[in-house]
Parts: structure tokens; sequence; C-alpha cells
């Protein structure tokens, strides 16, 4: 290249995630030398500002990709189907994260603290994780570096970013009108329900993406095989219940592990995550301190506190795992990868 840099592109630009992606890349002042931002047709035209440069998006084509190194995607999983191997084709790597290609063996699944080293046997396309499987195997990979790793019992309370912008309009709309005691008409969560909808105000609903055949939901599916395939852990025994919470931003997660070594402490598992990478160790009972979705919005880092050990299992620990779900579980992680690939000499700026 003659300018110093790389030619980035990001698909869904002007989504929620795809906003929190264009401010990670300026604040991590990722080598840039051109930036492409591409959506939908109805989306095409705005003005979006980039280092104080205002950009215009376009409607993302085929061609859009030519001469693009790294594409970033999050505009849905169809989006990225039709259009991600069109990218590769061109000679871009995508990052994308949608669920499209996550469990597809040939597609590495990569949270950068975890499998970094995944990266080397892409084939073009590198998946983004689930934003509540992220923030978990963040937390639990270096107690199973440690100690080794058996089972995951692991509830989520999830925000309603987590759902979009929509969703995050509908709660507050119907907290003002449930305040005032005036009824609500629910019309987007659960998303994806094929028979009805739930108000998200003051309430809490137990499903997130359409059940399976075996009553867990897709949600809770892609936490259980996505946990297995990062962690290259398929004989790992994982369950998973995912619930929507009138948060705006930030999950959280009870886990329950069980660890293969016998005998180890509440405060080895504190001593490991506090010198984890991407990990802030928040845990004094004695203070209150524990983390909070409110505290965590806005950071980069994977928080966790309450770890205690199981009252009847001796290999047996509870942990409360917290995450700005549009940063690590999202954009961050996406622009994670991408400096992993520089890191690595897989691309070169």
């Amino acid at each position: 290249m003659e300018q110093k840099g790389l030619h980035v592109a990001v698909v869904g630009a002007t989504g929620a995630v795809g906003q929190q992606m264009m401010q990670t890349l300026e604040k991590r002042n990722f080598p840039i030398a051109k930036l492409s931002l591409l959506s939908s047709e109805r989306s095409a035209g705005k003005k979006v500002m980039f280092k104080g440069e205002e950009i215009e998006v376009q409607a993302a084509k085929p061609e859009s990709f030519e001469g693009v190194h790294i594409a970033l995607f999050s505009a849905g999983g169809a989006v990225s189907k039709q259009l991600a191997p069109e990218a590769v084709k061109r000679g871009a790597i995508v990052v994308d994260n949608t669920s499209a290609f996550r469990m597809d063996e040939n597609v590495p699944l990569v949270v950068p603290e975890v499998n970094e080293n995944d990266l080397h046997w892409h084939n073009g396309i590198i998946a983004n994780p689930n934003c509540s499987t992220i923030q978990m195997v963040v937390a639990l990979e270096p107690i199973r570096q440690a100690f080794g790793l058996k089972r995951v019992i692991v509830s989520t309370y999830q925000a309603v970013s987590g759902a979009g912008a929509q969703a995050v309009e509908e709660l507050k709309t119907q907290t003002a009108h449930m305040l005032n005691g005036e009824e609500v008409t629910p019309e987007i969560l659960p998303v994806k329900s094929d028979r009805k909808h739930y108000p998200i105000a003051f309430n809490a609903i137990p499903q997130i993406d359409k059940f399976q055949d075996n009553g867990f939901t897709f949600e809770e599916m892609k936490m259980i095989n996505e946990t297995k395939k990062i962690m290259h852990m398929p004989e790992l025994e994982v369950a998973a219940t995912c619930v929507r919470i009138p948060v705006m931003v930030g999950h959280s997660e009870s886990v329950y592990i069980e660890v293969e070594k016998e005998g180890v402490t509440v405060e080895q598992i504190q001593s490991l995550l506090k010198e984890a990478p991407g990990v802030v160790l928040q845990d004094d009972p004695s203070e209150q301190l524990y983390p909070m979705p409110l505290y965590a919005t806005g950071q980069n880092d994977v928080f966790v506190g309450r770890i205690r050990k199981d009252l009847h299992r001796d290999t047996g620990f509870h942990l409360w795992i917290v995450s700005d779900n549009l940063l690590k579980g999202a954009a961050w992680n996406s622009v994670q990868i991408a400096e992993s690939l520089l890191k690595l000499g897989i691309v070169k700026a």
C-alpha cells in the first residue's frame, strides 16, 4: 500500500453495534487508511462522523468490498450469508458478528483472550461469538487452564439492547406508560417469537430467540455449542437458561462451574482472575463490591464477583459475570480480532 494503514469496511454501520464498532476503531486508533461504511439501501446516504470527518454510508453490494482488507459485519445473518463470501472473493477478511457462520467447522469462532491462535486457520471468515458466550468464556478460561473444567450451568440476565434499538425504545415507552397507569401493547419481545409478545418493563422474559425441539431456546443452544467450540471441549457439560430483563445495556450471568482439580479455593480463583486478560475482579462482600450492569456500561472488560464455593461439592463454584453486551459482547471483540490479525502478522498494515 502506498498509504500506511488498512482499508476497513463496517457493514451495518448505522446500527447500534456498527456505531460502537466505529467508536471503538477510533478510540483504539486502529490503522485505517480508508473506511467504507455500508448498510441496507434504506440507510444509504446517511452521514456519519469518524475522526472528525463526515463519511456517507453506502448501500452494501458485492463490489463494495474491492480493495478492502478487513470487513466488520453486523447487519444480520441474512446479509452476512449473502455478502461475506463476496467480500472474501475480493480479498477481504470478514469478522462476522452474526450467528451465520459460528458453528461452521471451517470458520474459527474467536475470543482473543481464549483462542486467539485459531485465527491462523481462517479461510476468509472469522466468527464473533454470541455476546453472552463471550463474557462467560473470558472469565472461565483462566480457571479451565489452571484447574480443568467439567461442567457449566449458566442463567443469564440479558439487557434489551441485545435485541436491538426497537427493544430499547419499547422498554422506555412501556416504562413511562406503566408508571402513568396506562395499558401497553408489546410488539417486540421476545424477538423471533412465533406466537405472542410480552411487556419487558417491570418484567423478566425467560425466552430469547425461538424454542428448539429439546426445550432450550436458540440463544441457550448458542451458548452451549459456542462454549464447547471456543474452548475446544466437545465433551464439556453445559446448560443455559437465558432471560431478558428490563436493563438497557449490560448482560449479567449467574454461573455454576465444576472444576476437575480437588481442593481448589476461592482465593486461588480470585488470584487467577485478578491477573487474567480482559477481566476485572470486583469481589468484596464486606464492602458490597460486586459487578453490576449499570457500572459495566461503556467498559471493554468482563467483570467478575460473588465467587464462592458450592455448599455440597468440593469442586463446585459460583460466579457472577457482567459485561457491556454492545462492547465486549460485540463491537470490542470484533475490533480485538482485527487487532489480533495484525499482531499475529495475518494482516499487514
